[in-house]
């Protein structure tokens, strides 16, 4: 592993200020760093979800503003973090103008800097095979960060965290159907909303809603 995005290097708000898709496309393999007590674990992100608003039955918004989802709202670049199922937490970030929900779940990535610290926090939780493991999946990705449930809200323009945009675009992004997404805001030809990039093993496994 190796490689390194510094907390500090993210983008003005405007950058987050944008349509969720175009938001989605340009965090493929961005570098993603949060700094804990524990430890600073940069994570280079490989796979992605955008979710919108009203217009959007998968998202958690869809249905309007509640306690759960009321960051969606915004304002922008920061962190919507929730628990699915009652399991574990994943992280988004927000985008879009103030008050027009919508966000990008992160999905999966790489860590590429901090590996001990992530590797304590993953063992902790629950068993880890291999190195490519570590970030590669929602829940996975939050637990390597340090990431909680009162990260909920957090600004990705604050001290503690950093999110740097690749120099170039990735040459080789794939789209389809969101993951685990059932109904129509499954469907993988009206919402081709998952982004990756093809070939990465440490995208996360394809499942249906």
């Amino acid at each position: 592993m190796s490689g390194t995005g510094p907390a500090g290097s993210t983008p003005p708000r405007a950058w987050f200020a944008r349509p969720a898709l175009d938001v989605a496309r340009d965090l493929l393999d961005a570098r993603l760093t949060v700094r804990r007590a524990d430890g600073t674990v940069t994570v280079r992100l490989t796979e992605v979800e955008a979710y919108g608003g009203a217009d959007d039955p998968g998202s958690h918004a869809y249905r309007g503003r509640t306690a759960r989802n009321a960051v969606m709202f915004g304002p922008p670049g920061h962190l919507y973090v929730y628990r699915h199922l009652g399991l574990h937490h994943c992280a988004n970030i927000v985008t879009g103008p103030v008050g027009r929900p919508s966000a990008v779940l992160l999905r999966a990535g790489e860590v590429v800097d901090g590996d001990a610290a992530a590797r304590a926090r993953r063992v902790s939780s629950g068993v880890v095979r291999r190195d490519v493991d570590l970030a590669r999946g929602p829940a996975r990705l939050v637990v390597a960060l340090g990431l909680t449930g009162a990260d909920d809200g957090l600004d990705l323009l604050g001290a503690d965290v950093g999110i740097a945009p690749a120099a170039d675009p990735p040459a080789d992004v794939a789209v389809g159907g969101r993951v685990g997404v059932s109904g129509p805001g499954g469907d993988p030809a009206r919402f081709p909303w998952r982004l990756w990039l093809a070939g990465d093993p440490a995208v996360s496994a394809y499942r249906r809603g």
